[in-house]
């Protein structure tokens, strides 16, 4: 299967299952048309891909993995809805369009965000599982992946330091935070859904997730000043004119480059002992060092 076919297929599945479970309360319709513009935006759902991949190095995709994906892409959501309002990075464009406090008004983004945060966890505990066990597992997992021991730490420790300088140790730690811990999550969830207890596999995810989780941070770095207003989907130099720490700013930008190439070797060796079951990562590691958006 090409990156291309996994792709869709991941898309398809978190899609339809978001699809299924949102539009089912009358009296949120709005509400629910908010959450919906923001889940459904042309996002590439990078995160239920790993949590897909994931998943297969164990066993067949099933309702919980589905569920995981869509609470994962929900909290991700959420926290683009959150970061583009006034008080934090006041964007008005989200890839292409108008950001949801644009394209509905200020009150609703930010009810609309919360929803979908809540939406993820209601999607996870759902009692037709039938698997309380995992079902727990799944839900301290993102519980730790987006709340204060990740990425909502990592957006305040960004959000404190525009206009203030920060070494390289320091903004790993951030975006270990703000980018990494849901991505870790995402492959971690994935291999739960499935049935993955080892703790030698387990470690051997989170070695790829750490590597492509701050790579993929490190190429949104190089890619926000190497890349058009038009093929971003966002303002051009949107950090750059924040005053926003980056790896470029630190780096420069071959220097940056060369990090990224780093991670993604680093990534790629560490899921080598799943052989080529473990293609679709291999895949989407390429991806992420690939992309110009």
């Amino acid at each position: 299967m090409t990156l291309n076919d996994f792709s869709h297929y991941a898309r398809r599945r978190v899609d339809d299952y978001l699809t299924q479970n949102l539009n089912q309360y009358q009296p949120a319709s709005h509400l629910q048309s908010a959450m919906a513009y923001s889940l459904f935006n042309g996002g590439k759902r990078v995160r239920p891909m790993l949590t897909y991949a994931a998943a297969s190095l164990f066993g067949k995709a099933n309702d919980l993995t589905d569920a995981s994906a869509a609470a994962i892409e929900s909290i991700h959501a959420y926290s683009l809805i959150h970061d583009d309002l006034p008080a934090m990075d006041d964007d008005n464009l989200r890839r292409g369009k108008p950001t949801c406090h644009i394209q509905y008004d200020e009150a609703t983004a930010i009810l609309s965000g919360d929803a979908l945060q809540t939406f993820a966890f209601e999607l996870l505990s759902d009692s037709k599982h039938q698997n309380t066990t995992i079902q727990l597992q799944l839900i301290q997992e993102l519980v730790h992946a987006s709340g204060r021991h990740g990425m909502v730490t990592g957006q305040m420790i960004d959000l404190a330091n525009v206009d203030k300088n920060i070494d390289i140790d320091e903004l790993e730690q951030m975006h270990q935070h703000k980018t990494g811990a849901l991505i870790r999550a995402s492959i971690r969830m994935g291999a739960i859904s499935t049935g993955a207890k080892s703790e030698t596999d387990f470690a051997a995810l989170d070695a790829y997730a750490l590597a492509i989780g701050l790579a993929f941070q490190v190429q949104d770095d190089i890619i926000d000043i190497t890349s058009d207003t038009t093929t971003l989907g966002k303002t051009q130099f949107s950090d750059e004119e924040a005053n926003k720490p980056t790896y470029p700013k630190l780096l420069g930008l071959e220097g940056a480059q060369a990090l990224a190439q780093s991670l993604h070797e680093q990534a790629i060796t560490a899921i080598s002992p799943f052989g080529d079951a473990a293609q679709p990562l291999v895949e989407l590691a390429n991806y992420i060092i690939g992309r110009n958006h």
